[in-house]
């Protein structure tokens, strides 16, 4: 652009001191006409390099997840085609599922076996319980009996006292009450037998409901990993994106292991990462205006918005040691910083090439005035995109 810059200028000069001669052509003349367009040209680069830094190095990052299976088997479907797209949810592989769907099947059984022992446990408790609640009854109705007894027993001992009474009838009521009170002993000892049964099985009862609970729930335990290990069988897209690298087959063996993954898989939520110097960002901030055009696609420019300017590199950081940092005997060449752009309207270019490299410039708070120059750069280094320079 100062190439054409310079020609634009030449033409003039040749216009004015040779072409129509409004000036003469004299040492004085030659002096200005040679350092103006340097001083003018030097001033314009390093003000636009301050107001509207501008980059060689702009990369189209994008997410790329590594689908490594959870669960070891063999592809029975594979649904995909390399570089093809496909949306969230839609089914990439199929692993062969029988053994997982046979563990959920023996574990469901066994699921069933637990739940008829916790059941069996539970009655047993109950029915101690019960027997305990039933004896106890019994005591309550003979002491009721052997209560009226004796007030009956009183009645007739005043009867007979009066004279108004037979010793029958009273020698009856005190057979009454003895033949309840021997029922009191024999139901009250029932009582006793029932809870020394209940306390000396209830341990053992209580320690089989708790171990019949606890292999039950270990159970349930088992076959919630088991389902999910049989759902792991089916992998599905995680976002939209394309598979690529896709180099198994229908009856490869796969196994979880992160070294060696099935295939690539490139979500289509892309990034633009700018790469500018330490002293170029000093008025950059997030939300400034900025344009980006990538030599894939000739005579356009992608705007966007400083999203995030990353202040960390690795240089910045010391490997972990008990030995002093080794800095050199020179200091470390500064590196650059990474500014992350969002594009103002991603549906307008809905998939770009990941990892292509371009050039643009962020416009700054200050010097709007001039960066309209910094927008003609751009859109004409745009357009030469168009010719492809080669001899073969």
């Amino acid at each position: 652009m100062e190439v054409l810059i310079l020609g634009v200028y030449a033409f003039c000069v040749w216009l004015i001191f040779f072409k129509f001669k409004w000036l003469p052509w004299n040492p004085v003349s030659m002096v200005i006409a040679f350092t103006l367009p340097i001083i003018a040209l030097a001033t314009m680069i390093l003000t636009l390099n301050v107001v509207a830094p501008s980059t060689h190095e702009v990369r189209v990052v994008g997410k790329v997840l590594q689908v490594v299976p959870q669960v070891k088997g063999r592809i029975v479907d594979l649904p995909v085609e390399g570089n093809q797209h496909y949306r969230k949810g839609d089914v990439l592989l199929r692993i062969d599922p029988t053994p997982y769907q046979l563990a959920v099947d023996q574990l469901e059984g066994r699921l069933r076996a637990d739940d008829a022992a916790v059941s069996e446990a539970d009655a047993s408790a109950r029915q101690l319980s019960e027997s305990v609640r039933r004896e106890a009854g019994k005591v309550s109705t003979v002491q009721a009996s052997l209560s009226l007894a004796t007030q009956r027993l009183k009645e007739q001992d005043a009867l007979l006292a009066a004279g108004a009474g037979s010793k029958f009838d009273r020698d009856d009521a005190m057979a009454r009450k003895r033949e309840l009170e021997g029922q009191l002993v024999s139901a009250q000892a029932q009582e006793d037998e029932a809870k020394a049964k209940l306390s000396a099985q209830s341990r053992g009862e209580f320690a089989a409901i708790a171990a019949a609970r606890a292999r039950r729930s270990e159970t349930e335990s088992m076959l919630e990993s088991a389902k999910w290990e049989l759902s792991q069988t089916v992998y599905r897209a995680p976002a939209d994106g394309r598979v690529v690298n896709l180099q198994v087959r229908v009856g490869t063996m796969l196994v979880p292991l992160p070294l060696t993954p099935a295939f690539s898989f490139v979500e289509d939520d892309q990034e633009l990462i700018a790469f500018y110097g330490q002293n170029e960002l000093y008025n950059v901030r997030p939300g400034d205006a900025a344009e980006v055009y990538l030599p894939t696609m000739p005579g356009a420019i992608l705007e966007a918005k400083v999203d995030s300017i990353v202040w960390a590199q690795s240089q910045g950081q010391l490997p972990q040691g008990g030995m002093l940092p080794n800095t050199g005997p020179l200091a470390s060449t500064p590196n650059r910083f990474a500014v992350k752009l969002a594009l103002d309207d991603q549906s307008k270019w809905p998939l770009l090439p990941l990892g292509a490299l371009g050039a643009g410039a962020i416009y700054t708070q200050h010097g709007e005035a001039i960066q309209i120059i910094r927008m003609v750069f751009l859109r004409v280094s745009s357009r030469l995109n168009y010719l492809v320079i080669k001899l073969h």
